[in-house]
């Protein structure tokens, strides 16, 4: 649960105040650090400036994974300071992020409070914190999760597509963004109703998960009808065969009435970036042109 710090004093901070409130920040809070939110790395604080470290900001959850609801990188993206709760094993901890200025380059303090015996929410076994964790996982879906398909949503890929961009080309490995779109949607929903359509897009949701499952990567609803799958570490031939595959299983999908269905129909695009570094906009747009482009030779 992400909400916004309170107190304009708060919304930003400068290298100068940070060395100045050091003690403080100390004193209040469990653990503190600064991040570097784009390239996920936590930074070492040294004669008053920022020194990059080889420690994944990540890390600190144990879970060796990007956080599915980065505070940092929407603290930098929005310029204001942000506050959520998060889970780390059986603890709950509040973190503040606050985006500093005049750093040189994209950066945030996060501030870390231990609140699992001291925040309380409705009824339930307060020492062990089992109601408060359960309560921060649910919120933390409905953020970033597409309630229909359980996908991520358009949030999560504005936030999580960069900072991939940024893993594939420090470690120089292809990156694969693919576009989907279902051809014959609004034949579905005009045939046999809203419900039906909405039918489709679990169907779709349900597909891209099991063919995607085991692979370094993950996919989000777009909007409508239309599906983002970001693929680490494969290459744009290894992404065309999971997404024929993605497609082959789609056209088995009746969607309809027991006496009258149609099967399900979709076009896809795919943007490998391999050596030249773009952004997610360019990826997803020249992703959607390929999806285009091959939606136009079908029909």
């Amino acid at each position: 649960m992400i909400v916004e710090a309170l107190g304009g004093e708060m919304n930003r901070i400068t290298l100068d105040e940070i060395n100045d409130k050091l003690d403080f920040f100390h004193k209040m809070y469990d653990a503190v650090r600064l991040i570097d939110p784009l390239h996920k790395k936590v930074m070492d604080y040294r004669n008053s400036t920022m020194v990059p470290s080889d420690e994944k900001c990540y890390c600190y959850w144990g879970n060796n994974k990007i956080c599915d609801n980065c505070i940092s990188i929407r603290s930098y993206k929005e310029d204001r300071s942000l506050v959520k709760m998060e889970t780390n094993s059986d603890i709950v901890l509040l973190v503040t992020a606050i985006p500093i200025t005049a750093a040189g380059g994209p950066a945030v303090l996060e501030l870390f409070k231990n609140v699992t015996d001291s925040m309380f929410i409705g009824e339930g076994d307060y020492n062990k914190g089992e109601m408060l964790t359960q309560y921060v996982r649910e919120i933390t879906d409905a953020i970033v999760k597409d309630p229909l398909t359980s996908l991520f949503n358009r949030r999560y890929i504005d936030e999580r597509l960069p900072a991939d961009i940024v893993e594939s080309v420090l470690s120089h490995t292809p990156l694969s963004v693919c576009f989907i779109d279902l051809d014959n949607f609004k034949a579905i929903n005009d045939s046999y109703g809203h419900e039906a359509g909405d039918l489709a897009i679990q169907a779709m949701g349900g597909i891209i998960l099991r063919n995607i499952g085991n692979k370094n990567g993950w996919a989000a609803r777009y909007g409508g009808d239309e599906f983002v799958v970001c693929l680490n570490r494969i290459k744009e031939d290894e992404a065309r065969l999971i997404m024929e595959q993605i497609q082959k299983d789609a056209e088995t999908v009746p969607v309809g009435t027991e006496n009258q269905s149609m099967k399900l129909s979709l076009s896809f695009g795919i943007k490998t970036m391999d050596q030249m570094p773009i952004t997610a906009k360019e990826m997803i747009g020249e992703a959607d042109k390929n999806m285009y482009r091959a939606k136009r030779q079908k029909f």
